[in-house]
């Protein structure tokens, strides 16, 4: 028997860019053009200045960033993750501004020796032809 497939982003007119980036292993993040700030995910209005017309253009980022939390996936919820348990599911705070967060898998491992505060820097997974998703491993370049 043949495991399910990983499920695939399915990108929307305000999230294309980022999957289009993230397809060419460039982690590109959201930016308002009013104040500046970094979304994820961008919405119809920035959360930081509440402009409903924040015209957000996507930036390259470092992909550095620092391990606020964590948890080990024992159990697969979806379809197409089964094949990969346990692995580890990291929230990280982006350097290029507080409480920018984005999670992503650890691709270090379970047994990884993890502390909150540790750096980790981006990587990515070729989860099909075409379609790369943000990850992490331990150390930065920062």
């Amino acid at each position: 028997m043949t495991a399910a497939p990983r499920p695939l982003p399915v990108p929307d007119e305000l999230s294309a860019p980022y999957w289009e980036a993230a397809a060419r292993h460039v982690l590109s993040i959201a930016r308002c053009s009013r104040c500046e700030s970094y979304v994820i995910p961008p919405g119809q209005a920035c959360p930081h200045c509440h402009a409903t017309d924040p015209m957000f253009a996507f930036e390259p980022v470092s992909g550095q960033g620092k391990v606020r939390s964590w948890t080990v996936m024992r159990q697969s919820f979806l379809p197409g993750f089964a094949e990969e348990v346990p692995f580890v599911l990291v929230d990280v705070e982006l350097a290029e501004q507080d409480e920018l967060r984005l999670i992503g898998r650890l691709l270090d491992g379970p047994d990884a020796a993890l502390h909150v505060g540790d750096r980790v820097t981006v990587a990515f997974e070729d989860v099909a032809p075409g379609v790369s998703v943000p990850a992490f491993v331990l150390g930065s370049d920062a």
